[in-house]
């Protein structure tokens, strides 16, 4: 269901405002701001209903530690331009250490590791926009087994 809710988050046609999804029932809510023809922003919601695997109620099991972007701005992996990135995938990461930095308004904020782990997967690409609650990227287990998700 992650994934799908992550599939139908990319496909917005706008910049993302909230998401709610709910594994019990399945329910993905998504609302979005589109550029109407004035060019100022408009609302627009719109929730999906997707079915749960095999009729069980349980959400799938979580592949690892997300973490994701404390505040809406930009997404960079170095502190500067020719500098070595932060992070890559396969390298081990400790709690508090930090995977990357947002930018908002000429401020350069870290994110920090929740949690130690090694990183599986980075979600964003160097100097993308990001949304508040943003995945920015995936960590397992240092073992290689999916962490333990703080939610569960």
């Amino acid at each position: 269901m992650r994934q799908q809710a992550r599939k139908l988050v990319n496909d917005l046609p706008g910049p993302l405002r909230r998401v709610r999804v709910r594994a019990g029932a399945a329910v993905i809510e998504v609302e979005w701001q589109e550029p109407r023809a004035g060019g100022y922003p408009g609302r627009v919601e719109e929730t999906v209903l997707l079915p749960v695997p095999n009729g069980s109620a349980e959400p799938p099991a979580v592949a690892g530690t997300v973490l994701g972007s404390p505040m809406v701005g930009t997404f960079y992996r170095a502190a500067a331009p020719t500098d070595a990135p932060f992070i890559e995938v396969g390298d081990p990461v400790e709690e508090g250490q930090t995977v990357g930095i947002v930018e908002a308004m000429k401020l350069f904020n870290p994110i920090v590791a929740e949690c130690a782990g090694t990183v599986a997967e980075i979600l964003v690409g160097n100097g993308e926009p990001v949304q508040f609650g943003q995945p920015i990227l995936r960590l397992a287990s240092g073992d290689g087994a999916p962490a333990a998700d703080p939610e569960r």
